[in-house]
């Protein structure tokens, strides 16, 4: 049986995408290894080599905004201890950091989204679609690209990079590997807001954290 978990540990080691990793799992009968050499056979498996390395060691970084209404602990993790002291590899930490406080985050990829919450989401939308009075038989599709722009919203990975909107989180991160020589990867996140759930002045939030990255 190929579960979720097996998915997720094939596509964090070889950078695939997931349906990728689902079938490469289904040829090989769930043997890790025997995928990895397809995914890198078959083409797929962007910088297999280096994102199949354990990434065991990195950094906690903390990043306080402003007056101290908000903040971010974020493990970033790479190979080695060297790297983790790289100004680099320190300054991808804090940038990651600013964008998770800017724009709230919730998960770290796809893969981390409860089956619970997607189902409650494309539940509203489907509602949604059909309150606007598609067809039926485009409603599914409508359902399926407007996912996409929920995972944009609420998976790190997928957002749009705050300091350049042409790429993605994930880009910025591939583009650090092949720069730095490892592997990277944000295991984990929490932001903290002072106050949180009331109504600030949350539209002028972004624009004050691209203001100090631009410093």
């Amino acid at each position: 049986m190929i579960t979720m978990e097996m998915v997720k540990e094939l596509r964090e080691r070889t950078g695939a995408g997931v349906l990728d990793c689902k079938k490469a799992l289904a040829e090989k009968n769930g043997d890790m290894e025997k995928a990895i050499e397809y995914l890198r056979e078959k083409g797929l498996a962007a910088a297999a080599k280096k994102a199949g390395r354990i990434s065991a060691e990195g950094i906690v970084y903390s990043y306080i905004h402003g007056d101290g209404r908000i903040g971010v602990l974020l493990e970033l993790n790479c190979e080695t201890d060297f790297v983790a002291k790289n100004p680099a590899f320190k300054e991808l930490a804090k940038n990651l950091a600013m964008q998770i406080a800017a724009s709230r985050p919730e998960y770290v990829d796809k893969e981390d989204v409860p089956e619970e919450a997607l189902a409650k989401e494309k539940e509203i939308l489907t509602a949604q679609a059909l309150n606007e009075g598609k067809p039926e038989k485009v409603v599914e599709k409508m359902v399926a690209g407007r996912i996409e722009k929920y995972y944009k919203e609420v998976c790190l990975l997928e957002q749009p990079y705050i300091k350049d909107p042409d790429i993605a989180v994930k880009d910025l991160i591939v583009e650090q590997i092949s720069k730095i020589g490892e592997n990277i990867r944000v295991r984990r996140f929490v932001r903290y807001e002072v106050g949180e759930g009331l109504q600030k002045r949350e539209e002028n939030f972004a624009d004050e954290v691209m203001a100090q990255l631009n410093k």
